[in-house]
């Protein structure tokens, strides 16, 4: 055994995890500073909500796509699609959007781009999947979202802190293309690994396609499982909306707000990789409900307080922040869990999950968008970690085959112990 079938990575798909995460180095580099930096432009915190809502409009409908589309297509050309997508939409927004800050053309070009790291990551954590033996799933997923979050929240942000200083936002950027097509050469080209699309015509390719919300009605408990990874992001998509905004306040500004957001998926890496192993030793669902769920409830409101309560103290804020994203990846045995309780369905599983990850970039904003207005960031806080609260509870009836079986088992073994 090599020391990549030890650590729970597939060994065939070693070049994709790395393009995962050159790509979303790419694609999450503005996440902490776009919303603040729009603002300082001129639009509302409510347009810039609004832009952010759009994005995961589309960005949910390629999430669902990713898995299915692997099936129906094969891996490598839905993510070739996403990149494409990503290409497009990206540069229209740099070029003819935020330029000249026209509104309706930033909003349509963004919801282009919010069909590219969907159908790219996605579509590879579907593969993984496919590639991983059962008892390794999980790890082999928490690897993936190690790549991921490496990419997108950590590498991103502390990448953006320093370009920003010396390239400037426009270049930033560009820069953000460039490095997508890094990651996608790795993914795609070095990568030698295939996974075929499925043998069918035109018609199977469609009924593929359908199972991808089918599913939900004949093995609801996927459905269950997609809920729950819609509330795992919200505060990953929700906050960099308005929680900048609210650490200015106590004199925490965009740049050490960049460095404690890529310390907050620090932890998220860290822990992505912890609860893979955990999931697989101590059980995907009790993970996902105590350290997910209940802990995530609590430190969300922690990491909105805690500002407040020590006057913007940056070492407090930052190690609650840290804690806060480790906690995160107590949702990263939910990939495990719905294609378990999926009846052999992986892919269109697998599209429910990434469907509600999806789900989650288009709500977490819709959400501070419809009540900061009304109840203000703390009211918005509060509805994220009741969300949390709520996803601990869904879990508990997010039962295995094999967990059934055994209840089963028990509950027949007593009415024969009584007889």
């Amino acid at each position: 055994m090599n020391i990549l079938d030890r650590v729970g990575i597939p060994k065939t798909l070693v070049w994709g995890y790395l393009g995962v995460l050159i790509f979303m180095m790419g694609d999450g580099l503005e996440a902490g500073w776009l919303s603040p930096y729009l603002v300082e432009r001129g639009l509302s915190v409510q347009q810039a909500s609004l832009l952010f809502t759009v994005y995961g409009v589309t960005l949910a409908i390629a999430s669902w796509f990713s898995g299915v589309f692997l099936e129906a297509f094969g891996a490598k050309k839905s993510m070739l699609i996403g990149f494409i997508a990503y290409v497009i939409g990206t540069s229209a927004f740099i070029a003819f959007g935020i330029t000249d800050l026209n509104y309706p053309i930033m909003l349509l070009t963004y919801a282009v781009k919010g069909f590219g790291y969907p159908l790219f990551a996605y579509s590879f954590l579907t593969w993984v999947t496919y590639r991983s033996p059962e008892n390794k799933l999980s790890t082999a997923i928490g690897w993936f979202w190690v790549a991921y979050s490496g990419g997108m929240f950590v590498l991103g942000a502390y990448y953006s802190s320093y370009a920003i200083k010396h390239l400037g936002y426009m270049q930033t950027l560009w820069s953000a293309v460039v490095l997508a097509g890094i990651g996608a050469i790795f993914a795609l080209l070095i990568n030698r690994d295939r996974l075929p699309k499925k043998a069918g015509n035109a018609r199977e390719t469609l009924r593929e396609l359908g199972k991808g919300l089918t599913i939900v009605k004949t093995h609801p408990k996927v459905g269950l499982s997609g809920i729950v990874r819609v509330i795992n992001s919200v505060g990953s998509y929700g906050f960099p909306v308005f929680l900048p905004l609210h650490m200015a306040q106590y004199g925490i500004q965009t740049g050490t707000w960049l460095n404690i957001w890529g310390t907050i998926f620090l932890g998220n890496i860290v822990f992505n990789l912890l609860f893979g192993i955990i999931g697989d030793k101590f059980g995907w669902r009790q993970t996902v409900m105590w350290f997910g769920g209940v802990g995530c409830g609590i430190f969300t409101l922690l990491l909105f307080y805690v500002p407040e309560w020590t006057n913007g103290n940056l070492w407090i804020t930052t190690i609650v922040g840290f804690i806060w994203g480790g906690l995160l990846a107590g949702y990263v045995p939910i990939a495990a869990l719905a294609p378990s309780v999926a009846g052999g369905n992986k892919g269109p599983a697998m599209s429910i999950v990434n469907l509600g990850a999806g789900l989650s970039a288009f709500i977490a904003p819709a959400i501070a968008f419809a009540f900061i207005g009304t109840i203000g960031a703390e009211g918005v806080v509060w509805i994220f970690a009741i969300l949390y609260f709520i996803s601990a509870i869904i879990t508990k009836f997010i039962t295995t085959p094999e967990e059934d079986a055994a209840k089963l088992a028990g509950k027949r073994k007593v009415q024969e112990n009584i007889a």
